[in-house]
């Protein structure tokens, strides 16, 4: 990244004050991801994490049960980064996940979609699909799934969400190249 624009990235993840605290939002995470994931957490040190489903989105749990061995290697990974990082942990599970398999990593971390927590003040909707949280009451709703968007609504898979408490600052950051590949979207493009 040329230095100028990591210069403005990192200014924008400045705390304004020594008290403002930080949520980390992601969504449909592919490993390939996880390392980017890694390197915003030890910069950022978030005091809250909300993950709000499929946790290795480069495999699909749904169409192939057959991977869960495969599956369950990628959440113990991501589990060591996120539980390594100190924060708070919310994990929603989605689509593409095995709740068991979750709770086995991720213990009492694990919500049900449609839970509204109160962070610093401010109340989150946490779903993994939009119509999870879409009528409930919060401040902030944050999910994935697909690309749909909503009023007060942060969609995880369109970006990593970064909500400062209490001023409720949002700054969103982009995937890594390659992710919605890894995630198995193909975009066309002239059609």
């Amino acid at each position: 990244m040329p230095a100028m624009l990591e210069f403005l990235r990192r200014k924008r993840l400045r705390r304004e004050n020594e008290d403002e605290k930080a949520l980390l939002h992601i969504s449909d995470t592919p490993e390939r991801a996880y390392p980017r994931i890694a390197q915003l957490i030890d910069e950022l040190h978030p005091e809250y994490i909300v993950h709000t489903g499929d946790l290795v989105d480069n495999i699909k749990l749904e169409r192939r049960p057959d991977l869960k061995p495969l599956y369950a290697g990628g959440v113990r990974k991501l589990a060591r980064i996120l539980k390594g990082s100190g924060a708070e942990l919310y994990v929603v599970p989605g689509n593409e996940d095995d709740p068991e398999i979750l709770k086995e990593y991720f213990e009492d971390s694990v919500v049900e979609p449609g839970t509204v927590v109160e962070i610093g003040g401010v109340k989150f909707a946490l779903g993994h699909k939009p119509e999870e949280v879409a009528r409930l009451n919060a401040d902030f709703k944050l999910y994935g799934h697909n690309f749909k968007v909503m009023p007060r609504g942060l969609n995880g898979l369109r970006s990593i969400n970064i909500v400062f408490l209490p001023s409720k600052r949002v700054v969103k950051i982009s995937y890594p190249p390659g992710t919605d590949t890894h995630r198995g979207y193909k975009l066309w493009r002239g059609l």
